[in-house]
């Protein structure tokens, strides 16, 4: 009987390839099969040798190409095919990337698994946009959370502990569930003038960015035209990036006629 290969969890990080470890870039030198999502930049896929198996298994909100499921079979079966296998993350694999889920799944089938760990997002936005997000006097702690809802479901969290002014609150996949956070943020007693910066592609040069409040950060966001993958940093901290801050222009952002100079102010921050 064959042996089965091994596979690796592999953190392609935020997108700029520059930011891939070490490892990383040289286990995606080694691979006999890539299996990768769609939140992996193409300069990270054009590392990738021509010689390996290439399988996309991306997923997003509302359009999944491959369920969990199916990817953890396609994982399972190119571990039968192949010795190293690459299962490419954006971010961390073990930050909000399902990682653990596919890391138990082989292990119950006898696959060996070695995680490579990236840089997630909210580190690489926050760094890229200058934002600390701890900061002295700012923020005593930061806290990851999705923003993702399954079939549409309302978001489960607590709000009440989110709603922390002491703490940078960061979403992953929130745009969609955007209305409902910040209603519930101040709800639960989180100001609504609260700075809340958007990143949408960060660290790649289609990066995009707004700065705007908690309560205005829905409509503004819509106005401008922001597409997953966007990252949601929220508090204090926030006001210290180097990026737009279009507040004052809500009313304005409401005329079609200004929708296209509206877009031209937050594009271009590569």
């Amino acid at each position: 009987m064959r042996k089965l290969g091994k596979v690796h969890l592999v953190g392609a990080g935020p997108g700029d390839p520059d930011l891939l470890t070490v490892k990383a870039a040289r286990l995606l030198s080694e691979a006999d099969a890539v299996a990768y999502d769609r939140l992996v930049s193409d300069a990270v896929m054009k590392m990738v040798p021509s010689r390996a198996e290439r399988v996309f298994v991306g997923k997003e909100s509302g359009c999944h190409h491959c369920s969990q499921d199916r990817i953890n079979t396609i994982l399972l079966e190119l571990a039968r095919r192949h010795r190293t296998i690459v299962r490419l993350k954006g971010g961390d694999p073990f930050v909000f990337g399902r990682g653990g889920e596919e890391a138990e799944y082989l292990g119950r089938h006898g696959v060996e698994v070695v995680v490579t760990p990236g840089i997630t997002s909210a580190a690489a936005c926050g760094a890229a946009t200058g934002v600390p997000l701890t900061h002295r006097g700012l923020a005593t702690g930061v806290r990851f959370v999705t923003g993702h809802a399954k079939a549409d479901a309302p978001l489960d969290l607590n709000w009440a502990s989110l709603a922390d002014p002491d703490t940078t609150l960061v979403i992953y996949m929130g745009l969609a569930t955007l209305p409902q956070t910040s209603a519930q943020l101040i709800a639960h007693g989180l100001p609504a003038e609260t700075p809340v910066l958007a990143v949408q592609n960060g660290t790649t040069p289609k990066e995009r960015r707004l700065l705007t409040t908690l309560s205005e950060a829905p409509d503004a966001l819509t106005a401008a035209c922001f597409r997953p993958p966007t990252l949601l940093v929220i508090g204090r901290v926030a006001a210290l990036a180097d990026a737009p801050t279009l507040i004052a222009e809500a009313e304005a952002l409401a005329l079609s006629e200004a929708a296209p100079a509206f877009r031209s102010v937050v594009a271009g921050h590569a």
